[in-house]
């Protein structure tokens, strides 16, 4: 298995003791954990996300449009993988369509990471994983030079959402050369959406990096709450804290760390965007062409295939 390194697990390890000092966890804490892991990987096959599913299943019934202006090899480059299983979707079909592909997961969870490149090679793909944190600017364009233009970016699973989407979506059209092609889903704000946030399995995974160090559901709860952004209209996140109900002392590898009855910990965000928010998100902030937008049929999410405006 080929993978590169950007970011070690010391470092990341050192970062989460920093952040929980600061009682801020930010979203790439949340799937570091193997608990973190399975918790995720039960969220996302919940029929809550069986929208999500549908609008790649219809945009690989036209991979063959989507790398039609590709040579003989498409390199494939994945910010925010996971396990990769939205991507291998996109993958055969290219195979198919008669093109080698170069794939790169990058992630900086090395369970999913190594998950998304073992999958990959048992399908046979030329893969290299990149172990970053796509929420740092150098990482992202880092990774997105792994290979030469034209390429195919795809960022799945609304992991948009999990970051400032004006600074995020800047950095990854920053990242893009004429040829290039982004394909990037987002929720949309809908009535379900925050009880789809506070479900059960979505508060087992939002709980799971807590739980990994010894906290426990008698020792707090995790409160969510929807808040609007002002720099947009249609732009909306739902947030989430961890409020103590006692004191605690959280043990960690080097240090314990003693937080009060009452403290809260911030969590990671999960941003919801309405259809023309979103689109202006791309075009406005990213200073991308949307060449097509798929929405679900539960008005719950879209996917859009984006090219880069000629400079």
């Amino acid at each position: 298995m080929n993978v590169e390194i950007l970011l070690t697990e010391a470092e990341i390890a050192e970062e989460f003791t920093e952040s929980l000092e600061a009682r801020d966890l930010p979203e790439k804490f949340l799937y570091w954990f193997p608990l973190s892991v399975k918790t995720w990987r039960i969220l996302a096959a919940s029929p809550a996300f069986s929208g999500l599913s549908s609008t790649w299943e219809t945009l690989r019934e036209n991979t063959r449009d989507l790398v039609s202006h590709f040579d003989s090899e498409v390199p494939v480059v994945s910010f925010g993988a996971g396990d990769g299983s939205k991507d291998r979707m996109l993958l055969r079909e290219i195979r198919a369509a008669g093109k080698n592909v170069k794939y790169f997961p990058v992630d900086a969870s090395q369970t999913l990471l190594e998950a998304a490149c073992a999958a990959a090679e048992d399908d046979d793909f030329d893969v290299t994983g990149i172990k970053g944190d796509i929420s740092s600017r150098m990482h992202l364009l880092l990774a997105a030079d792994a290979a030469e233009a034209p390429r195919l970016f795809l960022m799945a699973g609304n992991t948009l959402g999990g970051f400032d989407p004006l600074d995020q979506i800047r950095n990854i059209s920053d990242g893009m050369r004429p040829g290039d092609r982004l394909v990037i889903d987002a929720e949309l704000d809908s009535p379900e959406a925050l009880e789809s946030a506070s479900s059960d399995a979505a508060r087992a995974f939002a709980f799971a990096p807590l739980a990994s160090v010894g906290v426990t559901p008698e020792d707090g709860r995790i409160r969510f709450e929807r808040k609007e952004d002002s720099r947009h209209a249609g732009l909306a996140m739902v947030t989430k804290h961890f409020q103590s109900d006692r004191d605690l002392r959280i043990p960690l590898a080097a240090s314990e760390i003693s937080m009060a009855r009452g403290e809260r910990i911030f969590m990671n965000f999960r941003y919801l965007f309405t259809p023309e928010a979103f689109r202006w998100l791309l075009e406005s902030q990213g200073r991308l062409k949307v060449d097509q937008q798929i929405k679900s049929s539960d008005n719950r999410f879209t996917t859009a295939v984006c090219s880069k405006h000629l400079q």
